[in-house]
């Protein structure tokens, strides 16, 4: 069965690093353009990261530009988001998401996602 698993979540201090982990058993993720997204309390879920399925050119939320980072372990078959300088706003569930041969566009959709991790609580206090 094919699902997604995060982890690496915590709680932290603002200005501090966390790296989230997505994995999955049953997907081949190099067929899969992969994106991060996050919901806050009270908020909707709005789209972090994400990258092309075969360049792994890659898309940002401005409020992340610059401070978090995805990548893709082929031979781990694992998608990172690698965050920096975090800030107590950061605070959120994180969840990533699969989309067989995605793009830049529809990595940005969540709509179009096919596959959801269960998410991972990151909180950051000031």
């Amino acid at each position: 069965q094919e699902e997604l698993v995060e982890s690496g979540g915590g709680s932290v201090q603002a200005g501090d690093s966390l790296r989230l982990s997505c994995t999955s058993s049953g997907l081949t993720f190099g067929s899969y353009g992969m994106s991060w997204w996050r919901q806050a309390p009270g908020k909707e879920r709005e789209f972090v990261a994400g990258f092309h399925w075969r360049t792994e050119t890659t898309a940002y939320a401005d409020s992340v530009q610059g401070r978090f980072t995805i990548s893709r372990d082929r031979g781990q078959n694992t998608a990172y988001l690698q965050m920096n300088s975090l800030k107590p706003e950061d605070t959120a569930v994180y969840y990533c998401a699969a989309k067989y041969l995605g793009t830049l566009t529809t990595v940005q959709d969540s709509h179009a996602a096919e596959y959801w991790g269960q998410g991972t609580q990151v909180t950051v206090s000031s």
